[in-house]
């Protein structure tokens, strides 16, 4: 019992410096991270705030389908926009007889989740946060099997067909709806 406990230990502390920097995720060609440049999703929570106008301001969700429902605007496509694109097009939709110079900014209050599968002690899904590493979402599911293979994971992005198997590093990160699975190891 103990050796798990120091075996856990030494895995949250290895996850923890592996979150104090992110690191690009070298599986895709763009090198992607969750930063400004995230691409909204279904599902994601959206903090829409617009400036002098407190009727228009508040929390939505992004619909299954990808659109937003937007007071007088109607319902507007946001999946596949980073939320600075989603803003620019919300104050141009406002400003086409609405309002005047509105000025509109889009936050991300919850993101779509990220699930962990195969060969871990809690497989599940498990909420994203901004910087998330692969290490810190198998510490998330409560660690590796003793069957798992610790050096090589696979990933699903939510906009790929297919997962790839990537090598396991300490700056390895997540996105929004990633689908991480440890595969078995062979003796």
């Amino acid at each position: 019992m103990r050796g798990v406990a120091i075996s856990l230990l030494g895995m949250l502390l290895v996850c923890l410096g592996g979150c104090a920097r992110q690191g690009p995720f070298p599986a895709t060609a763009s090198g992607e991270t969750a930063s400004a440049d995230h691409l909204l999703g279904p599902g994601e929570r959206l903090n829409v705030i617009t400036f002098g106008e407190p009727a228009l301001t508040g929390e939505y969700t992004i619909s299954a389908a990808g659109d937003l429902a937007f007071p007088l605007v109607g319902p507007i496509q946001a999946a596949g926009k980073t939320p600075q694109a989603l803003s620019t097009e919300l104050s141009t939709a406002l400003a086409n007889g609405y309002l005047l110079n509105p000025s509109v900014v889009v936050e991300v209050m919850a993101y779509r989740p990220v699930y962990v599968l195969g060969e871990v002690n809690q497989p599940g899904e498990f909420p994203y946060q901004p910087g998330l590493t692969v290490l810190a979402a198998i510490a998330k599911a409560q660690g590796f099997t003793y069957r798992a293979r610790q050096t090589r994971v696979f990933v699903k992005r939510a906009n790929e067909a297919e997962e790839r198997e990537i090598p396991l590093t300490s700056d390895l990160t997540v996105l929004p709806g990633d689908i991480v699975r440890i595969g078995e190891r062979y003796f």
